[in-house]
């Protein structure tokens, strides 16, 4: 026990780059943590799609006390998938490479740290639409929510009524309903002293932690706009690899619920559209830059090249947005999907009166922020770093987001109290695999009715 302790904590040292900008969190006393002190924690993971299996890969990397305990997933091919992934030598060494660099372990020694790790056994292996009252109920102290957005308010009222820790993927929801619910079970955690941390990476990233923390410090001036972009190839599951329908088609003996699951990125109530499902990384790095949230926004947007056809769903694939924050400043939105081989931009702007900044580079890089937050997460849990919760900032920018798409979808401007407000509810009310899910039509506005 005391090789493992020290083995662990030297981990820790040598590894995280923990501290810098620390002040970006809710902090209190460590020794107020639920659960300080715990050396050996035990994971779950719910949604076993390509994120959540990269997701623990990341947790099981960034601490060699954790062992994942439980998995769920809707399907069973995908759960399967998922185990195998994670207990296969190759797929692990290819995510791993970097954190062996940083820490100075081979990659060989890591990967057998991580596969001895991964105890799943037949009977913590779950599927269906309750699997992840399962994985709650399985005796973890940490569960990590990566199921598709649509299900995210869902799974994070439970985990927080369940007492869990939680890393919880962005996005926080898909509609005003979901993500005020969302809203409520943070404040939830916070009271409770749930360590929370979400997969808005960049948060975790070192060189924008030092960046931001300069710009606001005044290294660039007065903030006088900002620009936001996520311009790059689409999400389509069906054209690539693991589709396990007919190639690029849906297979005519799926039911609407299976097939929308499988497909999940095209269509609205489970992925959210492009601008809150993706470009959220960006938005909430300019929230972060400014301390708040935007108060008003229009926005444009449609489908130019995605075609009218059910695998390509009824979702947008250009979307422009102006948002306003309470001081005046204005920050430019534009997200867009090109077909492969086109133009990209994955990126961010602040311009100031002293200067501009991309937001990284005025720091330098450090640990694999998708492994960082990770580390940070495990630390705040136990107690040895500062306690982490910032599920309220993410909830915000995910709301920042709808904000924006019902803006383009409406062709209003659509204010913060007016989405803080909105009735829109796109959860589907029958949670059967057999359920008939009728497509709304692509949003058209001046026909679009915000609610």
């Amino acid at each position: 026990m005391n090789n493992e302790k020290q083995s662990r904590r030297s981990f820790l040292r040598d590894s995280a780059v923990a501290g810098a900008g620390a002040s970006a969190f809710t902090i209190i006393k460590p020794e107020l943590v639920r659960g300080a002190g715990k050396e050996r924690l035990r994971a779950g993971l719910i949604g076993a799609g390509g994120r959540g299996t990269q997701a623990s890969v990341n947790l099981l990397s960034g601490d060699p006390a954790v062992e994942l305990v439980a998995v769920a997933d809707l399907m069973p091919d995908r759960l399967e998938q998922c185990l195998t992934q994670l207990r296969n030598p190759k797929y692990l060494q290819s995510n791993v490479g970097r954190v062996a660099k940083v820490t100075g372990q081979s990659v060989v020694d890591l990967v057998g740290s991580i596969s001895q790790r991964v105890k799943v056994d037949g009977d913590h292996a779950f599927s269906g639409f309750d699997a992840y009252k399962r994985v709650l109920a399985s005796d973890v102290d940490v569960v990590l929510l990566c199921a598709p957005p649509g299900y995210r308010p869902l799974h994070l009222e439970a985990a927080v009524e369940a007492g869990k820790h939680l890393f919880v993927e962005k996005p926080f929801g898909t509609d005003a309903v979901g993500v005020r619910r969302s809203m409520a079970a943070v404040r939830k955690s916070e009271e409770r002293k749930l360590t929370l941390v979400s997969g808005a990476q960049r948060r975790f990233q070192k060189e924008y932690r030092e960046t931001i923390e300069k710009i606001q410090g005044g290294a660039i001036g007065d903030i006088l706009a900002a620009y936001a972009y996520w311009i790059g190839s689409p999400v389509l599951q069906f054209l690539g690899a693991g589709w396990p329908g007919p190639k690029g088609k849906r297979d005519p003996k799926w039911s609407d619920m299976v097939f929308q699951n499988r497909s999940w990125y095209s269509f609205l109530w489970i992925c959210g559209d492009q601008i809150v499902e993706q470009h959220m990384h960006n938005i909430d790095v300019c929230n972060w830059v400014m301390g708040t949230h935007p108060e008003r926004v229009v926005a444009s947007g449609g489908a130019a090249w995605r075609p009218r056809e059910e695998e390509y769903g009824n979702i947008y694939d250009h979307l422009v947005a102006d948002f306003v924050y309470p001081n005046g400043v204005h920050m430019l939105s534009h997200c867009r999907q090109y077909p492969s081989g086109s133009y990209e931009n994955v990126s961010e702007l602040i311009v100031g009166s002293k200067g501009r900044s991309n937001c990284t580079n005025l720091g330098v890089p450090g640990m694999d922020p998708y492994v960082q937050e990770h580390i940070e997460m495990c630390r705040s849990i136990r107690g040895d770093g500062p306690y982490i919760n910032h599920g309220t900032a993410v909830a915000q920018s995910t709301m920042t987001c709808i904000m924006g798409r019902e803006a383009a979808y409406s062709g209003r401007e659509i204010t913060w109290d007016m989405v803080m407000n909105s009735k829109q509810d796109l959860f589907p009310k029958n949670l059967d695999i057999n359920a008939s899910l009728e497509t709304p039509p692509l949003p058209v506005p001046g026909q679009y009715k915000f609610v």
